[in-house]
């Protein structure tokens, strides 16, 4: 097998950082924007789960123009929305390091089950 699984790894913690990045850059327009998503849904959850979807969809943008494969940015967005999720819902303190290290551990064992098939 490639390591082909790290380099996805990598570049999707890369592209977690840069929505990081970008994030607090606009972070005034993201208020204003997640008010007006707020408005819409009517509920912090469902708020909250459609900030999570557009992440994924960020993090599919990136690596489908990285790797030059749709199914790549499929499965990275997915993956990358499930972790979010589950350690966010269950509420999971972390520091930034072990967060970025529970990604990329998890992110890497999906990408070597997937690439291992």
């Amino acid at each position: 097998m490639s390591i082909l699984w790290f380099y996805i790894a990598f570049v999707l913690a890369c592209s977690d950082m840069l929505h990081g990045v970008i994030w607090h850059t606009f972070s005034d327009f993201y208020i204003i924007f997640g008010e007006i998503v707020y408005n819409l849904v009517k509920s912090p959850f469902k708020t909250w789960i459609v900030h999570e979807l557009l992440e994924a969809i960020f993090h599919f943008i990136i690596l489908s123009l990285v790797f030059q494969s749709l199914t790549i940015g499929v499965l990275a967005g997915s993956i990358h929305f499930v972790i979010d999720v589950y350690h966010n819902y269950y509420d999971i303190k972390m520091k930034s390091l072990q967060h970025r290290a529970l990604h990329f551990t998890i992110e890497s064992i999906f990408f070597m089950a997937i690439l291992a098939l």
